[in-house]
């Protein structure tokens, strides 16, 4: 077995916050490597249409996106490793992080690993992912153009959804477990305005597929418990993202979300030298410009912590880093 390859800066994840980190520590001579993944570009690339992003007034396709930030921090000289971590170690240093191909001996690290869209966790439902079951209305909503769809969830990510669906779809039906939503009121009232269905308190139980996909959805009524069929062409999930954080739980310190537990201002996480920037730190926001803002960040802090030692990190107790193990 070879010898670890030594890399002054590693960041984890290709997306805007890792390739923008990746950029900012190229062009301050860092040397960085970007493992970048087999799934290149984040959950960013998988957008239509991005007509949000400062400086691009006319919008682009979120996969050009991904691509231009990515030519960008390759043409400043970070090197871009099509690869995917299968191992970490962070008890040690250098940081060990190990891909299918090489594993690397790291001074520091920027984790930007994104996160994933939140399941049902029903029987049946990767069998029908691109078959009836999608998690982005952006990405997919134009493949059930005048068809019948349903939108789970109950927040401004799961209201947006049937909103844009209720552009091209024949009819939209919002699945809520509970009575009230966490949406904005505006995003609501725009919603019940538009003509879509809401159902609450109701959870979706069952899977009900015929040999092209799904045909439709069996509901529980969450009060009173009985329950009900609905026929739909599509199903939209919309119940929150999970961060891609898991990896590094027996080392860094996580949020109740179990995103990685940076300090406010910081992109220092619970252990010196280990930066996170991205979806994978932030619950909150989850927008491409909040996450190369980050990106930025963390290469800022990653360079302040390889000159100086200068270290920013939450205030945790020495055993939070270690709880999830």
């Amino acid at each position: 077995m070879s010898a670890p390859e030594p890399v002054r800066l590693l960041v984890i994840g290709g997306g805007p916050a890792g390739y923008t980190a990746s950029l900012y520590a190229a062009r301050f001579g860092l040397d960085p490597v970007c493992i970048e993944g087999y799934d290149a570009g984040g959950q960013i690339s998988r957008s239509f249409l991005v007509e949000n992003y400062p400086g691009i007034p006319d919008g682009t396709s979120g996969a050009d996106l991904a691509a231009r930030v990515r030519e960008q921090a390759s043409g400043f000289g970070a090197r871009l490793v099509t690869d995917d971590v299968t191992a970490v170690d962070l008890g040690q240093r250098p940081f060990l992080v190990s891909t299918y191909d090489t594993t690397f001996a790291a001074d520091s690290l920027v984790i930007a690993t994104g996160s994933s869209p939140r399941p049902l966790g029903l029987p049946g439902e990767q069998e029908l992912v691109g078959r009836g079951i999608a998690y982005c209305a952006i990405c997919d909503g134009a493949f059930f153009a005048g068809s019948r769809v349903v939108v789970v969830g109950g927040g401004n990510a799961a209201l947006g959804e049937a909103l844009a669906m209720q552009r091209v779809a024949a009819e939209v039906t919002v699945i809520h477990r509970r009575t009230t939503f966490r949406a904005d009121a505006s995003v609501e009232a725009a919603a019940r305005a538009s003509g879509i269905t809401m159902v609450t308190p109701a959870v979706v139980e069952e899977l009900v597929q015929s040999e092209a996909g799904l045909a439709g959805v069996r509901l529980r009524d969450v009060s009173g418990g009985g329950t009900s069929y609905l026929a739909t062409d599509g199903l939209f999930v919309a119940i929150g993202h999970v961060p891609a954080s898991e990896p590094f739980a027996p080392w860094l310190a996580l949020d109740r979300h179990g995103c990685i537990l940076t300090a406010a201002g910081s992109t220092g996480t619970s252990l010196p030298g280990v930066f996170a920037a991205g979806d994978v730190a932030d619950a909150r926001y989850r927008q491409a410009v909040t996450a190369a803002a980050s990106g930025c960040m963390a290469a800022i802090d990653a360079e302040r912590w390889l000159v100086t030692g200068d270290w920013t990190g939450p205030q945790v107790e020495p055993d939070l880093a270690v709880a999830a193990r």
